[in-house]
């Protein structure tokens, strides 16, 4: 399980190091192997209360966002179970890269405009956010045999956890398709142009990043917040549909996911006035859709950090 480790100040969420050890991962992962999933989630309270007690700037940035998403001040069982929530959903990625879909509850909405997608043969771009777990999208994949997905992130932040997985999982086959390089768009172009299915999140900003474009400043949970306009311009210069998923925790075994269209730029403006409006109104709407959907699961949101910048303002 990984949360931002320890500093005064996390300034670039995507140079924060893993607050784990390779060690640790793969006695977890033992653990959920070989005893099964109702032990390996006893493991769990352990791990969400040490984070609880000994991650200061991971509760602090908890306490603050959990206020805002619930509309009053967080409490420590509050905090508890939004961490408890996150390593839940850590430790899953487990079972979904040894595709043992048959333990989860997944009703899925929004199939066939995932079919529609997938039938025109131009693949499928999906953005999601740092809600749930994007890793549901292994229900799409074996749903649909010999269908590629790939994910677009930083595969530092996440280095260990995907060692892990491939050992346990050898036909694991989701690819990552490293962000943040030169290079990374033609990627995720000739992915698609295969029929493949691609996911990025849109939730984190990176000044330096060549792909996530610039920031664009919106309301979020009654104060400002940065956005990325990256992942729609990619989408824009590609002339590609856009879909929103969100695969939302909901205890236990269960999950839900959810296929929303979000854009289609399959025909742009050569206006470009148009077009910037056009970017601006998309990446309004995805902001708009994930601000309700912190309202309605407020423990899924998974950004372990000064969201708003609070500390740096300080």
């Amino acid at each position: 399980m990984t949360v931002p480790a320890d500093t005064r100040h996390v300034r670039d969420w995507s140079a924060t190091p893993e607050r784990s050890n390779l060690r640790a991962i793969r006695a977890i992962a033992w653990i959920a192997m070989h005893l099964g999933r109702p032990v390996a989630r006893l493991v769990l309270h352990p791990i969400a209360l040490y984070y609880l007690l000994f991650a200061p700037v991971a509760r602090r940035a908890s306490r603050r966002y959990l206020g805002r998403a619930l509309g009053r001040p967080a409490g420590c069982a509050d905090l508890y179970r939004h961490i408890h929530a996150f390593a839940s959903v850590a430790m899953d990625r487990i079972w979904f890269a040894a595709g043992r879909m048959d333990l989860f509850d997944m009703p899925i909405s929004g199939s066939p405009l995932m079919e529609a997608e997938l039938a025109e043969g131009r693949g499928v771009y999906l953005l999601g956010a740092h809600i749930g777990s994007f890793e549901a999208l292994h229900a799409v994949g074996l749903s649909h045999p010999g269908l590629p997905v790939a994910m677009v992130m930083y595969p530092q932040n996440a280095r260990m956890i995907h060692t892990v997985l491939q050992a346990l999982a050898p036909d694991f086959d989701v690819s990552i398709i490293p962000i943040g390089q030169r290079g990374s768009a033609l990627a995720i172009r000739d992915f698609l142009d295969k029929g493949g299915l691609t996911g990025l999140m849109g939730d984190r900003y990176v000044a330096s990043d060549s792909v996530h474009g610039s920031s664009v400043e919106l309301p979020f949970l009654g104060c400002p917040a940065r956005f990325t306009d990256g992942p729609v311009r990619l989408a824009m210069m590609l002339r590609r549909r856009v879909i929103f998923m969100v695969g939302l925790y909901r205890g236990g075994r269960r999950y839900e996911v959810r296929f929303e269209a979000l854009a289609d730029f399959s025909e742009v403006p050569a206006d470009p006035a148009e077009r910037e409006a056009l970017v601006r109104a998309t990446v309004s709407d995805y902001v708009r859709r994930l601000e309700a959907l912190c309202r309605e699961a407020p423990y899924n949101w998974f950004n372990f950090y000064d969201y708003w910048h609070k500390d740096e303002a300080a």
